[in-house]
């Protein structure tokens, strides 16, 4: 059978087979997180990512003027 040895010159993760999952840091592989910390997170995230009114108004007027634009340069 297949032993893995521990090397300290490593920078792999040996249980991971795929090249991807090797590249990827050891934190990567750790247990789950607690119910609460992953909430948190989501919560946290979820407001980081909201679209405000400010932003639909820069993206409306964004949008508004690149149309206008293109049309006047067809027509």
């Amino acid at each position: 059978m297949w032993s893995m040895s521990r090397r300290a010159l490593v920078l792999t993760h040996e249980r991971a087979g795929h090249p991807f999952r090797r590249s990827l840091p050891r934190h990567v592989f750790r247990g789950m997180r607690p119910p609460a910390v992953e909430a948190a997170e989501n919560a946290e995230a979820r407001t980081a990512w909201e679209m405000t009114g400010g932003d639909w108004r820069s993206f409306l007027s964004a949008y508004c003027v690149s149309l206008a634009a293109v049309v006047a340069f067809i027509a």
